[in-house]
């Protein structure tokens, strides 16, 4: 019996609008490249994730990367408000799943900046039974150990558990834990494979 849904939060219940926000900031399509090249393409992103790196520490890295980019990168993300957005779903959802008598939490790949600006964007997990942030953890999905930390923390049986991610190699380590797997492609789909777990 299905008793709880455990979600990851970007492009799953917030947008993670990486490339929108750096043409906001006025970067073209072959800078904007550039910048990712640099820091979200790099093991130092990773790192940045699991809260290993400051955020000063992160920069350093990313400007080691392509030093002549230094002031674009800290263009980029001296400050990241805005990087995350809203869908029009989402607390609609929450609502739902929570009427329906389900707990539900979060295991989620997050920077400390990003959680910090843009907490706005992502504030509904107030709502949530309990949450698991890469940043805090030093681990990032899809090391099954994350998964591990969130059953453990929260006394959770993993065959009670839908695990709703738009990344399927995230969902594929959290299947082999013995949870229940929905891979996100868009919120319709999503609510339809979840309709046919709980039956």
């Amino acid at each position: 019996m299905i008793k709880n849904i455990v979600f990851d939060i970007s492009n799953v219940l917030a947008p993670f609008r990486f490339k929108e926000y750096l043409a906001e900031k006025g970067f073209d399509g072959a800078m904007i490249k550039r910048i990712i090249k640099a820091s979200a393409m790099t093991p130092y992103w990773t790192e940045y994730e699991k809260g290993k790196l400051t955020y000063e520490e992160a920069m350093d890295a990313f400007i080691s990367m392509d030093p002549a980019i230094a002031d674009e990168l800290h263009k980029a993300y001296d400050s990241c408000s805005g990087i995350m957005g809203k869908y029009d779903y989402t607390e609609g959802w929450i609502g739902e799943l929570k009427e329906a008598g389900y707990k539900l939490y979060c295991i989620t790949n997050f920077t400390p900046a990003g959680y910090e600006q843009c907490y706005d964007c992502i504030s509904f997990i107030e709502e949530f039974d309990g949450c698991v942030f890469s940043f805090r953890e030093g681990i990032v999905k899809p090391d099954p150990e994350i998964y591990k930390t969130l059953l453990r923390r929260y006394n959770l049986k993993a065959e009670e558990c839908v695990f709703i991610d738009d990344t399927e190699e995230n969902v594929l380590s959290a299947e082999n834990l013995g949870l229940n797997g929905i891979v996100f492609t868009g919120y319709e789909d999503a609510v339809s494979k979840l309709a046919e777990l709980v039956r």
